[in-house]
């Protein structure tokens, strides 16, 4: 490939405000036509309580990871941020 730009294709080439705006068209067409998903307040709650609770696990295992021997992960890894 001689551009990296040039081997895009579709969305992809695409602006960020071009697929913002066919973005939100289908968001806005699924709520005319009724088949946009409405969250209740339970079912937010329970997808909040989800992330939290995956995101949590995800430090605490990268916490428990053994040391690389260039300090990558464990607590070297989260002193660098």
């Amino acid at each position: 490939m001689e551009d990296n730009v040039a081997a895009r294709v579709g969305f992809a080439a695409m602006s960020a405000d071009k697929r913002r705006d066919i973005a939100s068209k289908g968001g806005k067409t699924a709520h005319l036509k009724g088949t946009a998903h409405e969250w209740t307040a339970d079912q937010a709650r329970e997808a909040g309580r989800k992330g939290g609770t995956a995101a949590h696990r995800r430090s605490r295992e990268t916490a428990a990871a053994p040391k690389h021997e260039h300090g990558v992960g464990g607590d070297a890894e989260r002193e660098r941020r």
